[in-house]
């Protein structure tokens, strides 16, 4: 595995070459990503707030755990060996959809991303990884909307992007 050689793919998400993670930004190329979202039996979800020494988005908070396919993993191992990196811990997730985007950043870097979407359910309170995670909580889908329709500025591109979908797969269990 090399961390920093991430798949790049086409519109149809088939995978067309690896590149390396900082150059595919600057060019804003088209490559895969997941984001995981963690729940506990109370319906909340388990946010974190990225390292203020990313390289994109510091500070904000967002989803679960989110991270690219990297070059010599699968998708799903690669989901289990970022939680464990950022979060400190596993548990069994579910795919639920995919969608694409393309965001650009003050810091003249780009995502352009083909993201899945996973689910997962465990309790507790995560041992993070500082160098990727500032801060965690907890927090129900209600109060997180709410915060984010008066603090937008506050969360991921990403995130914001697809919470109502999140939202809706959520509550079709």
């Amino acid at each position: 595995m090399n961390d920093q050689l991430i798949a790049l793919v086409d519109t149809n998400d088939q995978i067309t070459g690896y590149g390396d993670k900082l150059k595919v930004h600057e060019e804003g190329t088209l490559h895969r990503a997941f984001s995981v979202f963690v729940f506990n039996k109370k319906g909340e979800l388990l946010l974190q707030q990225r390292a203020l020494h990313k390289y994109h988005s510091p500070g904000l908070w967002t989803n679960t755990c989110c991270s690219h396919l990297l070059h010599g993993m699968g998708m799903e191992e690669c989901v289990h060996h970022r939680l464990n990196f950022e979060m400190g811990f596993d548990t069994h997730v579910d795919f639920k959809f995919s969608f694409i985007y393309k965001a650009q950043f003050d810091n003249g870097l780009t995502e352009h991303e083909i993201d899945h979407v996973y689910f997962g359910q465990w309790e507790g309170i995560p041992t993070f990884n500082p160098d990727e995670v500032a801060a965690l909580r907890w927090i129900t889908l209600p109060d997180l909307k709410q915060e984010m329709e008066l603090h937008p500025e506050k969360f991921t591109y990403w995130f914001k992007l697809i919470l109502d979908k999140v939202e809706k797969e959520f509550l079709r269990k």
